[in-house]
């Protein structure tokens, strides 16, 4: 029963994280969007993107899929404060997000931290 609630959450997380993200890239080529308003959309959609996952997956966090998504905001954190890295920041998780999403299951749900 509440599998339908959180699917159409992410769902919605899922819409409003690529509008954080194209509104992110806009703002480091330049255009009047404010950059902060747009790393903390981008960072707290993720994070809340992330949170779904685990509460579907325990397990999620100690996959390949789990850790890029924790390097990606950490990335996204990195780039803003520091604005010397920010436009070769955004596209290193661009490409980062890409390799991932269309990589083969095996790779993306390998685990890489092993229970004890």
């Amino acid at each position: 029963m509440i599998e339908r609630p959180r699917r159409w959450l992410n769902v919605i997380l899922r819409g409003l994280h690529l509008a954080a993200v194209i509104a992110l890239g806009a703002a480091i080529l330049g255009a009047p969007v404010d950059l902060r308003q747009s790393a903390i959309a981008t960072l707290v959609t993720g994070l809340g993107m992330l949170v779904l996952d685990v509460w579907g997956n325990p397990d999620h966090l100690r996959k390949a899929a789990g850790l890029s998504v924790i390097g990606k905001l950490v990335l996204v954190g990195w780039m803003a404060v520091d604005a010397d890295h920010r436009l070769l920041l955004f596209w290193l998780i661009v490409v980062g997000s890409a390799v991932f999403a269309h990589a083969p299951a095996s790779f993306r749900h390998a685990v890489l931290i092993r229970s004890r």
